[in-house]
């Protein structure tokens, strides 16, 4: 009990560390800036003058805290069970972010190694500066989303929707920005399409759609070929969807790969198998 109480306590020290950050990383999307969208590899992510230092205050910051084994994107081959590591991730959302959308976060989650040598995230806390909205949660302590409104912070327990059927649901979906890549994606869109949602969305980032289903916004959310730059935001929304009692795996039903790419679907829990058949697979799976 007492190391649950520690893991919660822990939570809120990396959510006021990621509001920190977020408060910084707001004030330079409110200044002037070059709107243009351009990267030097098609093959990988975007990137923003503001991830350098974003990067540089969490890490420093989380390390002064609780330093565990170090991080996620330096660990070593091997690791023992037991073993923990903060994994940081650059502004999810970076599209939105060049162009003054509020759908951006901070995140940041900790892994932790079991008996069988398995890291799973056992933290995560994803931030939406412009948003107002803070999503944390720690393994067994439920998932918690942190508001600010007019007459104050308000905190709420996360809970996901009750809709039972893909009739009348809203569904959220991702596809990659790399060429080939969001083929799939559309096509699984298009195949919804015939009427049974009551509404398709593609906002993002990755890690807001996931919370957004975790408390009930959204009914269901999928993408395909999520990359190793994307582990740092679905590791985070992933503890508050499981803490919320919604689901998350991949495509084929399997558990998320965090060292390779993912076909990813995420759902309130009781309209997974109704998707399921929608979810156009890779012919290699």
């Amino acid at each position: 009990m007492a190391q649950q109480e520690n893991l919660r306590d822990l939570a809120m020290k990396v959510a006021d560390i990621a509001m920190a950050a977020g408060k910084h990383a707001l004030q330079d999307q409110m200044a002037p800036h070059d709107m243009l969208i351009s990267r030097e590899n098609p093959g990988e992510q975007f990137n923003v003058e503001v991830d350098g230092r974003l990067l540089r205050y969490m890490s420093g910051r989380l390390a002064d805290m609780e330093h565990f084994d170090g991080f996620w994107q330096t660990r070593p081959s091997t690791s023992r069970p037991g073993q923990r590591y903060w994994c940081v991730g650059k502004l999810d959302g970076a599209i939105n972010y060049i162009r003054n959308m509020s759908e951006w976060a901070v995140t940041v989650s900790l892994f932790e190694f079991n008996e069988e040598g398995s890291a799973q995230p056992i933290l995560g806390v994803v931030h939406a500066p412009a948003m107002g909205e803070t999503y944390l949660a720690a393994k067994g302590q439920g998932a918690v989303r942190i508001r600010n409104t007019p007459v104050g912070e308000r905190r709420e327990k996360v809970v996901p929707s009750m809709t039972s059927t893909l009739d009348g649901s809203v569904v959220s979906f991702g596809m990659s920005y790399v060429p080939g890549e969001a083929d799939r994606a559309l096509q699984t869109v298009a195949s919804l399409s015939a009427g049974r949602p009551a509404d398709v969305k593609r906002v993002g980032p990755a890690s807001l759609d996931l919370c957004k289903v975790a408390d009930g916004t959204y009914d269901a959310y999928f993408e395909p070929m999520l990359h190793y730059w994307d582990v740092p935001a679905i590791s985070a929304a992933a503890v508050v969807v499981w803490e919320a009692q919604g689901t998350l795996h991949r495509w084929n039903g399997g558990a998320i790969h965090w060292r390779q790419d993912n076909d990813v679907v995420c759902t309130n829990g009781l309209i997974d198998r109704d998707l399921k058949q929608y979810l156009i697979q890779r012919d290699d799976d």
